[in-house]
């Protein structure tokens, strides 16, 4: 029995788990001048940081960038194929994702919704995307869902015949939805959330594709909630990755 095609226009991105803390930071950089003597702030949850917000933000303004990583968050990500792709473009993550050789791929594609700007200006590297039309908009989904409604119907056609799940799946579209772990520090994720939104007061823009930019935000506002006096240090030194 052939599964219904569904469509969508978000992503998820939860949080799995975490050992995350602004006192992370803070012990792990103390241990330049205190040694042994920073064990017992290791060992302590309890560890009030925010009287310590002086020090984040001169690791973070002067660029100190390894005590940043001595923390972990592991993220489960949902999102058409194309944004891992583009993620995966990052060497400063683990990642593991849900294979198409393994488990037959469930029928669901990314169409964008009317609110993503559709028309691109510009030159390479500096481009600005404008809202489309309403025939582009209507044209968009229109062709999305008929592509991957008559690909997917390739796809299961073949599986129906016996033909292995890893030959089967090459007709489907980068639209189809697939899932990750992925888990990186403090550093790491500043370093993906720099280039992979758009924000006014970063030192360095970047243009990054909607759809992954839309990862990132919901990222970064969980790491936010952990580690707001380094979230905060981030913002306040123009969004530069230590």
């Amino acid at each position: 029995m052939a599964q219904e095609i569904s469509f969508r226009s978000d992503v998820s991105v939860e949080l799995v788990r975490s050992s995350a803390s602004d006192s992370d930071v803070l012990f792990a950089a103390r241990v330049s001048t205190q040694g042994e003597k920073t064990l017992g702030a290791a060992q302590d949850e309890s560890l009030d940081a925010s009287r310590s917000k002086g020090l984040i933000n001169y690791l973070m303004r002067d660029r100190h960038g390894s005590p940043f990583e001595h923390n972990s968050m592991t993220f489960y990500v949902q999102a058409p194929i194309f944004v891992f792709r583009e993620f995966m473009r990052h060497r400063i993550a683990s990642y593991n994702e849900e294979s198409g050789r393994y488990r037959e791929l469930n029928p669901v594609f990314y169409v964008p919704g009317p609110e993503r700007n559709l028309v691109q200006v510009g030159k390479a590297g500096a481009y600005d995307f404008l809202p489309g039309t309403p025939e582009q908009t209507d044209l968009v989904s229109a062709e999305v869902r008929a592509v991957c409604t008559e690909a997917f119907g390739s796809y299961q056609r073949m599986l129906d015949a016996g033909v292995a799940r890893e030959v089967a799946r090459i007709v489907l579209p980068l639209t189809i939805y697939s899932s990750m772990y992925v888990t990186m520090n403090a550093r790491a994720l500043m370093n993906f959330v720099s280039l992979r939104t758009k924000n006014e007061g970063s030192r360095f823009p970047s243009f990054p594709q909607r759809e992954i930019e839309m990862v990132a935000e919901k990222m970064e506002a969980f790491w936010a909630g952990l580690m707001p006096l380094t979230h905060e240090a981030f913002n306040e030194n123009g969004r530069v990755a230590p």
